[in-house]
């Protein structure tokens, strides 16, 4: 594309209406929405996650810049997206007796590894917590039906979203948004093979649990308790960046 048919694509792009923008890119809230259904509990329903997706494209038509740097589509599925996330977790649908084994389980990987100076394997994680090896992967199975958002929901405290932020005059911020997402690369680097080409195949490469299955030559429920636990070695090793950054 030359520079004056790319000039005149983003002037036209830009001069459209918040109800153009909402006309032309609803269609993307549906398509997001499917997509997320497939990463969900039954529980979930996609008439919600289209409503509040909706919401999202509303927002983003209003606020979008075209001095923001991407194209509205970019911009407006990062909003329709945060959207729909926000719903679920206000719907509150994982028993807070989930989000403590979470937090024990990830306590007790890093127990385990900062012990043996290696990754932790399942029945040492188990033993660690008391349980039953067959317990202790139910357990992840459980955890994982919270945990869908895993890579998205760490951030330096372990417990909040990675989130857009507005622009900001304090470069300190950026440092350690940048810092933490280094490290966090290198968490990932570090886990175990398997574990990490799960990651890669749900989060970069899209495909579901039963599509990784499929791939792995393993049950889905397997690729969960393997997504879980990746998750939650992660949690675990990140727990302490704070006095590492120090």
């Amino acid at each position: 594309m030359t520079l004056a048919k790319h000039l005149g694509l983003y002037q036209q792009t830009s001069a459209k209406t918040p109800s153009e923008l909402i006309e032309e890119h609803a269609p993307l809230v549906k398509k997001i929405a499917l997509h997320l259904m497939g990463r969900l509990p039954a529980s979930v329903q996609l008439e919600d996650l289209m409503q509040a997706g909706m919401i999202g494209l509303l927002e983003a038509a209003q606020r979008y810049s075209s001095g923001k740097g991407a194209t509205f589509e970019t911009y407006a599925g990062i909003r329709i997206r945060g959207a729909m996330v926000d719903e679920i977790r206000k719907g509150d649908w994982v028993p807070r007796s989930v989000h403590r084994n979470a937090r024990k389980i990830a306590a007790a990987i890093k127990a385990v590894e900062d012990r043996t100076g290696r990754e932790a394997q399942d029945v040492e994680v188990a033993e660690e917590l008391g349980m039953e090896l067959d317990d202790y992967h139910a357990s992840l199975a459980d955890s994982n039906s919270g945990r869908l958002f895993s890579l998205d929901e760490l951030n330096e405290s372990g417990e909040l979203p990675l989130q857009e932020v507005e622009t900001s005059d304090n470069p300190l911020e950026g440092i350690s948004s940048n810092a933490f997402r280094q490290h966090l690369a290198e968490a990932i680097e570090g886990l175990p093979e398997r574990e990490k080409l799960v990651l890669s195949l749900y989060y970069q490469e899209e495909l579901n649990l039963k599509e990784i299955g499929a791939v792995l030559g393993v049950s889905e429920s397997r690729v969960s308790q393997i997504h879980s636990q990746a998750a939650l070695r992660l949690r675990g090793r990140l727990s302490g960046w704070h006095d590492d950054k120090d």
